[in-house]
């Protein structure tokens, strides 16, 4: 054979092997392919495997519709003059009804995405003051979200969700606010602890007065028995011993009390009572003490009584 026709087809031979494999492609799940013929955009094709004329079309991209997430740092000022940085979070995808759009029509997605969240944060947050900013975030990133769906439709890109992730004060300003939040804490704690004391205090005082009174009534209760106990000794031993008045009980009374109070004061192992000299004849000037007060009572109570 012909030399030269046996290198035609040799060469004919490689060039169909690699037409071959020119002939199939395959597409990703969740992404999509751009097909072009000489430079100009023919169609999309799908997820699997794809058939495309050899060396005269080429599958020049592929977008990917999954949700991607881009996060954009921006520091502004607040309305009290607090420079503060703010993270946005934005959760974008390409529709799959627009990759051409997607493809062709914008040349850097997250960058236009950037520039548009910098201008509504920029815009929105230096009317707002720092202890508002962070009640009101959600208005912010629903502010973003608005936005961009508006534009970025244009352009083949849904806006899913975003969120404001983060807000940071300057350093002193947050040592400043932590300060403040200490401090309100401790004086709430102050309030707080001081009217459990105020409450421990009128529940003791509660309850000492009425031990007080429960103990006043016990000791009434005590003399009156002791007096019902002793009007009826005396009548019993004035009626034992004939010729015995009522005073001659009663210095009998207080005498045996005295021998009973030295006895006591005697058997008790730590008692640190100091006695003072003394006779027991000072009962009897003691008994006329005593009576001789409840006379000048009487008396006083009579005259009292006539005026």
């Amino acid at each position: 054979m012909d030399p030269i026709m046996l290198f035609l087809y040799w060469l004919g031979g490689i060039f169909l092997f690699f037409s071959l494999f020119a002939l199939f492609f395959t597409i990703e799940q969740q992404t999509y392919g751009v097909i072009q013929r000489f430079g100009k955009f023919v169609r999309v094709v799908g997820p699997g495997l794809g058939i495309k004329i050899p060396w005269i079309e080429w599958v020049v991209g592929r977008v990917n519709v999954r949700v991607q997430q881009l996060s954009v740092k921006v520091e502004t000022k607040t309305e009290d003059n607090v420079f503060v940085h703010l993270v946005i979070s934005v959760q974008y995808f390409v529709q799959p009804t627009k990759i051409y759009d997607a493809f062709y029509k914008l040349q850097d997605p997250q960058g236009q995405i950037t520039s548009f969240v910098f201008d509504v944060v920029r815009a929105r947050v230096p009317k707002i003051t720092l202890d508002h900013l962070f009640e009101k975030k959600d208005e912010i990133a629903d502010a973003v979200k608005s936005e961009l769906d508006a534009t970025m439709d244009e352009f083949g890109l849904g806006i899913l969700k975003a969120l404001v992730t983060d807000i940071e004060p300057d350093a002193r300003v947050k040592e400043a606010m932590n300060d403040i939040n200490a401090a309100q804490r401790q004086r709430i704690a102050a309030a707080e602890k001081g009217e459990a004391d105020r409450i421990m205090k009128v529940k003791a005082a509660q309850a000492e007065a009425e031990s007080k009174a429960l103990q006043g009534q016990g000791i009434a209760n005590q003399r009156k028995a002791i007096i019902e106990g002793l009007r009826e000794s005396v009548d019993d031993f004035k009626r034992s011993v004939e010729g015995t008045t009522s005073q001659d009980v009663m210095n009998l009374v207080l005498m045996t009390q005295y021998f009973d109070t030295l006895k006591d004061l005697g058997s008790g192992a730590h008692n640190n009572t100091i006695m003072i000299p003394h006779s027991p004849g000072h009962m009897g000037e003691l008994a006329e003490q005593m009576r001789n007060a409840v006379i000048t009572g009487n008396a006083v109570g009579s005259k009292n009584k006539k005026e």
